[in-house]
């Protein structure tokens, strides 16, 4: 069996009942908002509604938008053409077509980032997959299906979840598209990456990851979408993209939430 989940959309109830469940929902918010007053994602602070950011955190996400590498989707100071590929591009082409990142690797995104990772705030895959979507827009006209970044089994039950899973599926969701989280799996345990140099990330991932035995089946030459949280150096990515071209994938895309920019100090 496919393990596969659906991003359809949910339909909303028509009618009476419709009315009910709306206003049954709009309900259980407001109780919720009382009992625990929304606080923004980032920095704690009390905010209106919701799952967002301060005024303050909002101004500090530092959004990656056009110029930018049509390759690595890194951002250029003034444009360049629309042929312009980045001097990284050029020196270290990738395995994938193409990578977007929602926004910056700052303060405000490595405390989203954080929360969602380690303190259990998986509501904030929501918030972040919003801006991904936005990030991604040019993937999205080919339908393709969403590939999380896996765990190596041994982390994935420390941490109890994965969030590039999380991430890949409220994408799923928000867009009506499909999401396969066995479809590439981590079978070799490796250290952290953090600390490492882009070599070393690189050496530490080499052979780290294997394809479902179906692979073939279930992209049936399909267009893939490889999500995580945060691109570094690329490193992870790569490595697993380069999995999924050799066994069917017809083109590999990747989105992150955040991304370090070339020449920034490497935080993590």
């Amino acid at each position: 069996m496919v393990l596969m989940e659906s991003g359809a959309r949910e339909v909303k109830g028509g009618g009476l009942s419709g009315k009910v469940l709306q206003g049954g929902r709009r309900l259980a918010a407001a109780m919720l908002d009382q009992l625990y007053p929304p606080v923004c994602a980032a920095c704690g602070t009390p905010i209106t509604e919701g799952v967002g950011l301060c005024p303050k955190c909002f101004a500090g996400t530092a959004p990656i938008t056009a110029p930018l590498c049509p390759v690595l989707g890194l951002p250029f100071e003034v444009s360049l053409g629309p042929d312009a590929v980045s001097a990284e591009a050029l020196a270290d082409p990738p395995p994938f077509a193409r990578a977007r990142a929602a926004v910056r690797y700052s303060e405000v995104a490595q405390s989203l980032v954080t929360r969602l990772k380690y303190g259990d705030r998986t509501e904030l895959a929501q918030f972040c997959a919003r801006l991904m979507a936005g990030a991604g827009h040019e993937y999205w006209s080919a339908r393709p299906l969403l590939v999380p970044v896996p765990l190596h089994p041994s982390r994935l039950r420390f941490r109890r979840y994965n969030q590039s899973f999380l991430l890949a599926k409220a994408l799923g969701h928000q867009l009506g598209l499909d999401v396969d989280p066995f479809l590439v799996r981590r079978h070799k345990k490796t250290r952290s990456q953090i600390g490492l140099s882009g070599d070393g990330r690189a050496r530490n991932v080499q052979g780290a990851f294997s394809a479902h035995a179906d692979a073939l089946v279930r992209m049936r030459g399909r267009r893939v979408v490889l999500v995580d949280d945060v691109y570094t150096t690329g490193a992870t990515v790569k490595a697993v993209a380069r999995v999924l071209l050799r066994n069917g994938a017809s083109e590999v895309d990747v989105l992150t939430f955040a991304r370090v920019v070339s020449g920034e100090e490497v935080p993590i």
